[in-house]
């Protein structure tokens, strides 16, 4: 069974997908609304009041929702849908740690070298702020709530609705691109969005496309949930500004009073870094048939193959 397909070892009745698409997506959907009908003097005095709380109580306020939202989601797959969450996770036999260490490396050092490039080029707008007390404490936060954060978004996106989606549709391409989409939409009233224009929606969408490649290629989410963590861990501890979504104690900080970033600079990543970080996938975990795996139909399995995969499983939680 590839990764979609993991969808029908439970139960997918149309109001099952409804109400949990629903309870765990408002959030998201509440807050592209708000972004929707919010006058821009209005979004401006709203970044303002956040910018007015101190960072690590912002960034507590901020991912603990995300801890309450996954743990629904999971209640919500194994109760509702009555199907283990190792099935919403990966094809494997079990989570497959290696993986999801491989690609928080992967980027965590591709963004320490891009970034160490950048500042020694130019560092006449980068500023050192490092406060070692202040940093622990980020530091600590960071570790303890993010994969929260990064695990609801990759559960919900990559995972629930790639799957339900998919076995709907039939295929793999069409919820490719409706997850990805959304998880741009979801990052819409994002602070930079207002700072850079809807240009930055390029790198949301094509950051979503990248994690759902990941997904579907490697069939499990252990890849993007490595990649997700490693990007936004280092989005908290590496740089910070005065316009971006993370207000934190961070070790440098971007003195600009507003983004500088051309349009080359924001949709660079999607189409030659993240395009590179494929290519290097594929060759370690030897991905092949690609247009199957990404543009193929989605069937349902045998009800005997199924069963005998669950009993495989029967330990899952």
């Amino acid at each position: 069974m590839n990764y979609i397909q993991q969808a029908y070892k439970g139960k997918n009745e149309l109001w099952m997908f409804i109400i949990t698409a629903c309870v765990i997506s408002g959030i998201f959907i509440l807050n592209f609304i708000a972004y929707l009908f919010t006058s821009a003097e209005d979004l401006d005095k709203a970044y303002a009041l956040m910018n007015s709380i101190p960072p690590n109580i912002s960034l507590v306020v901020n991912l603990l929702p995300f801890a309450f939202l996954l743990g629904l989601l999971f209640v919500f797959v194994k109760y509702i849908h009555q199907r283990s969450i190792l099935s919403l996770s990966t094809t494997r036999l079990k989570l497959d740690v290696n993986r999801v260490l491989f690609s928080f490396l992967l980027i965590v050092v591709i963004t320490l070298v891009t970034f160490g490039i950048s500042y020694y080029s130019d560092p006449s707008q980068i500023e050192l702020q490092f406060n070692p007390a202040k940093f622990a404490v980020l530091f600590f936060i960071s570790i303890l709530l993010f994969p929260f954060q990064i695990g609801l978004e990759e559960y919900l996106f990559r995972g629930y609705f790639m799957q339900q989606i998919g076995i709907m549709v039939k295929n793999k391409w069409i919820p490719l691109l409706i997850t990805s989409v959304f998880f741009g939409i979801a990052h819409s009233a994002n602070p930079e969005v207002a700072e850079m224009g809807l240009i930055v929606m390029v790198f949301y969408i094509g950051t979503g496309l990248l994690l759902g490649v990941m997904t579907l290629m490697d069939e499990g989410l252990e890849l993007a949930l490595g990649f997700h963590f490693g990007n936004n861990l280092l989005a908290a501890l590496l740089i910070t500004s005065d316009w971006s979504a993370l207000q934190t104690d961070a070790v440098f900080r971007y003195t600009a009073e507003e983004a500088n970033n051309t349009a080359l600079d924001i949709i660079m990543p999607v189409f030659i870094i993240y395009p590179i970080i494929l290519f290097v996938l594929s060759k370690i975990y030897k991905w092949t048939d690609w247009k199957e795996k990404l543009f193929g139909k989605v069937v349902e399995p045998p009800k005997e193959e199924i069963l005998v995969i669950e009993d495989i499983h029967s330990s899952d939680i």
